[in-house]
């Protein structure tokens, strides 16, 4: 798609219906990495930066992708990886807490809840202000994100009250900076206050906008099968963090039944990061952040 096209289909409101479409049909590791930018906090936990959401990179459909992941200690350590479900895939980790749903057992199903997958969403965005670093400023980075903050996004989109107008957070020309306000609420990072501004384009500058497009990062790499461990080198992680004896598994259910959301974000981790003795230590610090 060129980018005179991108323009023609701002205007037309193309893209926000697609976007909504494909939200719908969707709803029927990255520590260390240069390209992802993150909010900072002060010490009373809070935190303010602007950002503004880009269109989806040359040659992708959608502005963001989505990825589901396991986080969790168990007596053999930490067992952090992205999961096949992203994929559409069979996971062990999905399997194992559908085993332990499945068995009725209240205090397996806690197990289960702890063991839950998280989801979260990646985007291309341009920082407007950061505060904390204003060297970031002006740049193109990725955005880890959790349901809050696409919560936020869809409502931009999909209005509630018929005195709101929807707008598309991803258009250049149509969009509108997004403000985000970070308090701490329970030890961890909310994001309720959060809000987009007016509506206006990013630049007046067409040519510079087009610049910025092509400094996009790929989305559709973050979740490219190569991205992914294989299912045996899965199971085989989590039966020794878990200790637990090969055994034949029950086939994957879907696993929405553990996808409870809150509204909290968490830190993102990698699995790099937190391998070791340190890793308890290592998440210590991330809740404190």
């Amino acid at each position: 798609m060129s980018f005179a096209s991108l323009k023609k289909q701002s205007s037309l409101g193309s893209l926000t219906a697609k976007l909504i479409k494909e939200v719908e049909k969707s709803n029927s590791s990255n520590q260390g990495d240069d390209r992802l930018w993150k909010p900072e906090v002060d010490k009373a936990g809070n935190g303010y930066a602007v950002v503004r959401f880009l269109p989806a990179p040359d040659g992708e459909d959608l502005p963001w992708v989505k990825m589901y992941s396991h986080a969790f200690q168990g007596p053999g350590g930490w067992y952090i990886e992205n999961s096949l479900t992203t994929l559409n895939g069979k996971d062990p980790v999905s399997e194992y807490n559908t085993q332990l749903w499945n068995s009725g057992v209240d205090s397996d199903k806690e197990i289960a809840r702890k063991q839950k997958r998280k989801l979260s969403y990646y985007a291309n965005i341009y920082v407007v202000k950061d505060p904390s670093n204003p060297s970031n400023e002006g740049q193109v980075f990725l955005y880890k994100f959790g349901k809050k903050i696409f919560d936020k996004i869809m409502g931009a989109m999909q209005p509630e009250f018929e005195d709101e107008t929807p707008l598309n957070p991803f258009d250049f020309w149509q969009g509108a900076d997004f403000k985000i306000k970070i308090k701490k609420v329970a030890g961890y990072w909310n994001y309720d206050s959060s809000e987009f501004a007016a509506v206006s384009p990013l630049l007046k500058d067409d040519d510079a906008l087009e610049a910025l497009w092509k400094k996009e990062h790929s989305l559709a790499e973050l979740v490219s099968t190569d991205q992914f461990k294989t299912y045996d080198e899965l199971k085989k992680r989590l039966d020794s963090v878990l200790k637990l004896t090969p055994a034949p598994v029950q086939r994957r259910q879907e696993e929405e039944l553990l996808d409870e959301d809150n509204g909290r974000e968490e830190v993102a981790v990698s699995p790099a990061t937190a391998e070791g003795d340190d890793a308890l230590s290592y998440f210590q610090r991330l809740a404190e952040e």
